[in-house]
């Protein structure tokens, strides 16, 4: 790694956090516009791949063209687990809350550390499980901080509440999503070693998004009669954090680990919390600010060597 590169890097990770931060913002005007939240998620790769086409197609149709077969294989592998992540995890909110939803999708970083060692033999250090451990800490406290309230104490739904029924069904979609967040980045973190980063992702978003446009048809819904403004937020929400906050965790994935590229996914909510209270008026919890301030901690553990 050239010492500019190594330069950029913490700051390029610092841009794709804010980035991927402000998707929930535009996920929300969308989805106060009427947009089901399949729409958005299959408009969204849709719109990112068609913005990468014309760079990918002119500059890079040569390396695209000299893929080889496991290359391919890899390529539509990340594109299909990437479409199946937003998939389950939107999908999981119908069945279960919003915090258990986060609690269990916020745990693909954990899996991504289990598996580097066997699938991409990095080495994880003692100091980096400890942040992982802190960044997941501080992730389950911001999930939490929705469903559990004061009343004379600290009262959190039972476990029974969150194992049981439709619940049950939204808990395990949500794992689901965090599975297939791990095999999108383990196989990015595989193909960028060799591969340039527009053809790559063209590719991938592009897989992802015809996965997501079949699953939003099957499911009944259609991209259809929505208001210009409603489109608007969704070409926003693939500008900005699918163009530049996740093309930048793919960019990082040539020169990082796959385990810290996913820690740092988890500093989301952080730059959520704060665009919210400047642009929704929302006021963060002070269990927010507590969850934020471990995930910050275990984010800097982790990424300190």
């Amino acid at each position: 790694m050239n010492p500019r590169t190594r330069y950029l890097l913490p700051i390029a990770i610092f841009v794709a956090i804010l980035a991927v931060s402000t998707a929930s913002i535009f996920i929300r005007f969308a989805q106060m516009d009427g947009a089901p939240s399949l729409v958005i998620a299959a408009l969204r790769l849709t719109f990112a791949t068609l913005l990468l086409a014309p760079l990918a197609l002119s500059r890079h149709w040569d390396e695209i063209k000299r893929l080889t077969r496991t290359e391919w294989l890899l390529a539509v592998s990340s594109g299909i687990f990437l479409a199946v992540h937003f998939a389950t995890w939107i999908s999981s909110l119908e069945f279960t809350s919003v915090a258990s939803s986060v609690v269990f999708v916020s745990t693909g970083p954990l899996w991504v550390a289990l598996l580097s060692p066997m699938l991409l033999k990095e080495h994880v250090s003692r100091t980096a499980i400890i942040g992982l451990g802190l960044a997941l800490v501080g992730g389950t406290i911001i999930g939490l901080s929705d469903a559990c309230v004061w009343d004379a104490g600290l009262a959190c739904p039972a476990l029974a509440d969150i194992l049981q029924g439709p619940a049950m069904w939204g808990n395990f979609l949500a794992l689901a999503g965090a599975w297939t967040v791990t095999g999108y980045l383990i196989i990015g973190r595989k193909l960028r070693v060799g591969m340039s980063l527009i053809p790559y992702i063209f590719l991938v978003y592009g897989i992802a998004a015809i996965v997501l446009i079949i699953i939003m048809f099957v499911s009944g819904n259609s991209p259809l009669g929505f208001a210009p403004q409603t489109y608007g937020w969704i070409f926003l929400l693939a500008a900005i954090p699918q163009l530049i906050g996740h093309s930048t965790y793919n960019w990082a994935l040539r020169y990082l680990p796959a385990a810290l590229v996913a820690v740092t996914t988890l500093g989301e909510p952080i730059g959520s919390a704060v665009l919210a209270y400047f642009i929704l008026k929302e006021t963060p919890t002070i269990a927010v600010l507590f969850g934020g301030a471990f995930i910050l901690t275990g984010i800097y553990l982790a990424s300190r060597k």
